[in-house]
């Protein structure tokens, strides 16, 4: 596998990745999360484990079965995890544990290390009989500022784990576990982020009726509140005062959102029929479609007003794109302010950002060149597999008592 990745990747960590799988060959992995398709950590999941098989380490990816009543509960717990003030009640709590506890009664954990995903599945640690010593808990959503009651409820079960890992320091909690500290990754050879030729830029941009000639400034993200698509499209109607641009708002949803189609009618409503603001709602394989709008793009956004991570920053940076990014959550462990983009607070800060980008053409592609190479150092996916095997041995050995501790 790190053959392919040679003349891409740093060499330094793909050496590092051969080393560690060699101790790990014969051993067995298994992933579980709430979803196959949609959302962030579906899509690393289905380049992860395919690695991982490839050097040798068994490894299962297993979803847990919910209905709408549980999705309602968890979506509304990712909220307050990132900070939503949400009621989270009695009953609340029972579909929950309830939807996991049935869960459990189906799911086989056996392997030498089982990682669960986010909150969702966060409670099989309670029911099912595994050594709780070699389970670890992966948290994908903007921690810093947790709603104290629903994350008092989840850090009971976190608390079980042998190991906790979250994508930035601030995510960290006050936990009795150790932590780790691991940002997620894109994968450079997939079909959302390999390299195109001009002309499949174009039939795409052709496809959707974006006019290439004039700057386009492209976001990209599930139809999600924290997104802000409507603070995107107040920004863009500032810099349009002074620009001929246009906008595009391309995202889908997830099986474990039920308020992402009530979010995308307020966007339509929110860009009111306007010509140059492009909505477009693409379904969960649309990588090819979301390669060429980033790659048609003058200005990427990621307007967040929180963020697990935003890998659609990764993503248009690696592709030389400057980005204008939400100072929220992950983000700013990406965009180096006013060096690979720029962070911003608010729909006013966004605009005046733009405006800056479109003014200074020359300026705008030596922040792409930055960001690309920030991107090739620290988040691309063998860097993430190798921290994944980190993981693992320290697992299977035995994880040091210090609370936080960084790969």
């Amino acid at each position: 596998m790190p053959d392919t990745y040679r003349g891409i990747a740093p060499e330094s960590v793909l050496s590092e990745v051969e080393a560690l799988a060699a101790g790990l060959r014969g051993h067995a992995l298994q992933h579980v999360n709430s979803t196959r398709k949609g959302g962030g950590v579906a899509e690393l999941l289905a380049r992860l484990v395919p690695m991982f098989e490839s050097l040798g380490i068994r490894t299962r990816w297993d979803v847990i079965d919910g209905n709408g009543d549980f999705y309602d509960v968890t979506k509304s717990m990712h909220n307050a995890l990132q900070g939503a003030d949400v009621e989270f009640n009695y009953e609340d709590r029972e579909i929950y544990l309830e939807c996991l506890r049935e869960n459990s009664k189906k799911l086989r954990l056996d392997a030498d290390v089982v990682v669960i995903h986010d909150a969702q599945p966060a409670y099989l640690v309670d029911f099912c009989d595994f050594d709780r010593s070699r389970m670890v808990w992966r948290c994908h959503v903007d921690l810093a500022q947790p709603n104290a009651s629903v994350w008092g409820f989840l850090s009971r079960a976190v608390s079980k784990y042998g190991l906790a890992i979250f994508h930035v320091p601030q995510f960290a909690q006050p936990l009795p576990i150790p932590q780790v500290l691991i940002p997620p990754s894109i994968d450079p050879l997939s079909e959302k982020n390999r390299e195109l030729e001009e002309e499949q830029i174009t039939e795409v941009t052709e496809r959707f009726g974006i006019d290439r000639a004039r700057p386009v400034v492209v976001q990209v993200s599930r139809f999600d509140r924290f997104k802000d698509p409507l603070g995107v499209i107040r920004a863009f109607r500032l810099v349009r005062q002074n620009f001929d641009c246009q906008l595009v708002l391309a995202g889908g949803t997830a099986d474990d959102d039920p308020e992402s189609a009530q979010v995308l009618a307020e966007v339509h409503e929110g860009a009111d029929g306007d010509p140059d603001i492009f909505i477009l709602s693409l379904p969960p394989d649309a990588d090819f479609e979301i390669n060429a709008l980033q790659r048609a793009a003058t200005v990427v956004m990621q307007k967040s007003t929180r963020e697990g991570f935003g890998l659609t920053v990764t993503e248009a940076m690696w592709k030389g794109k400057p980005v204008v990014g939400g100072a929220a959550g992950g983000i700013p462990a990406q965009i180096i302010d006013r060096s690979t983009g720029f962070l911003v607070h608010s729909a006013e800060g966004a605009a005046f950002r733009l405006r800056y980008l479109l003014s200074h053409p020359k300026h705008a592609t030596r922040m792409g060149k930055r960001g690309r190479e920030h991107v090739r150092r620290n988040f691309l996916i063998t860097r993430h597999l190798r921290d994944y095997l980190l993981v693992m041995h320290s697992v299977l050995r035995g994880c040091p008592e210090s609370p936080i501790w960084l790969l």
